[in-house]
């Protein structure tokens, strides 16, 4: 087999689908890396008696936001697009609001990142319904396994709020 005349892989999908799609899993991907470095902010920052207890929890979720980015920007390759992953277009396109940089308290640092996790869920919610809308079953599964993923985080979170 001769391996100098690779063609693409062919798509079943018109290109106007995959074009929205990538568009859609970038929005994705900047929202998770601004995510994480939000997270990473209350795991530098985080103080006082839960110090123990929350520092390694936010070092985890750092962890497993960074597996989130790596599986959506698959995803986009996959599709053929480009991946914009960059933290200065994450900063520029995240529809998530700004950490707050006065935040010391492990609690108010666990309502704060609680509170970016359920928007981001919700986005996540709404992508499934996108992906679904246009007949995106491989995109609607990645976007059903993250958003069960930040589920699980958002109870965590809650749980710790509750203590």
């Amino acid at each position: 087999m001769n391996n100098t005349n690779h063609s693409p892989v062919p798509h079943d999908r018109p290109p106007e689908i995959s074009l929205y799609m990538v568009q859609l899993l970038n929005q994705t991907l900047v929202c998770t890396v601004d995510l994480r470095s939000q997270v990473r902010q209350a795991c530098w920052n985080v103080k006082g008696n839960d110090f123990a207890l929350l520092h390694p929890l936010f070092a985890t979720l750092v962890t497993e936001l960074a597996g989130y980015t790596d599986m959506v920007a698959e995803r986009i390759v996959v599709l053929g697009g480009v991946v914009r992953g960059t933290a200065r277009t994450a900063a520029l396109q995240s529809r998530l609001p700004e950490y707050p940089d006065a935040l010391v308290d492990g609690t108010d640092h666990v309502r704060a990142l609680a509170e970016r996790f359920a928007q981001y869920a919700t986005a996540l919610r709404d992508d499934i319904t996108l992906a679904t809308d246009v007949e995106d079953a491989g995109s609607a599964a990645l976007y059903t396994d993250l958003s069960r993923r930040v589920d699980k985080q958002i109870w965590i979170l809650e749980a710790h709020l509750h203590h």
